[in-house]
């Protein structure tokens, strides 16, 4: 990187944590005071862990809670309490339960300000593909066809690439998609991306990551943000 104004990155973690404390810690600065979040399973219900304290942010389940709390602390975990993942969760004050009528109706009615979700795939035109692998067992769609759908803005929290080193940003999407068009933003443990109309443009490097092996690690094509110069 170069030029005179250099980009204060929003990453928070040093090189060598935890991928995926990397992602949910930086996707959790993507949170506004007031917002009513739905958070997908794995690794965006990290995100929880990490809510900034000075804002108050409204966690919902689709499974029929709003007011989740971060993950509870080992040995006070409560087995009827679980989130639409079927993981133990906490519950902050003022939490309240209800249908999972109710919590779809908010989903599709447009009342979640954003969804944070995980991806198997995401392509250059903001097509997502997050639900099946064809020939593997299939739990069904769950979720993730109404948050994209509904939300009024989708975040894709994922690792940059497959356990076998795959991209999984790609210039066209080959599994079956869960939406058309309904990502924003990715983050993953090297970078932020934004999908504009030009394409992916690249907006900000995790510390000890630079540009070219984002682009080695990346089948789509992409563009350089303001905040940085090659």
């Amino acid at each position: 990187m170069s030029g005179s104004k250099v980009h204060a990155p929003k990453f928070d973690c040093a090189p060598g944590t935890d991928p995926r404390e990397v992602i949910a810690r930086r996707a959790a600065k993507e949170l506004q005071d007031g917002f009513y979040v739905n958070l997908g399973i794995g690794i965006p219900t990290l995100v929880a862990n990490y809510v900034d304290h000075a804002i108050e942010v409204i966690l919902q389940s689709e499974n029929g809670m709003l007011g989740v709390g971060p993950y509870p602390i080992p040995g006070e975990e409560d087995a009827d309490l679980i989130n639409a993942g079927k993981e133990t969760i906490s519950e902050l004050p003022g939490a309240t339960f209800f249908s999972n009528a109710d919590a779809f109706a908010m989903i599709r009615g447009g009342h979640i300000d954003l969804s944070i979700l995980g991806a198997l795939e995401v392509d250059r035109q903001g097509n997502l593909s997050n639900w099946m692998v064809p020939g593997k067992m299939v739990k069904g769609m769950g979720g993730a066809m109404d948050l994209v759908a509904g939300a009024r803005r989708v975040i894709v929290a994922m690792e940059h690439t497959t356990r076998n080193g795959e991209a999984k940003i790609l210039p066209l999407c080959r599994l079956p998609l869960t939406g058309l068009g309904v990502v924003e933003t990715i983050i993953t443990e090297l970078c932020v991306i934004r999908v504009s109309s030009e394409g992916l443009v690249l907006e900000e490097l995790a510390p000890g990551v630079d540009v070219e092996q984002v682009r080695r690690l990346t089948d789509a094509p992409l563009l350089l943000g303001k905040q940085i110069q090659s």
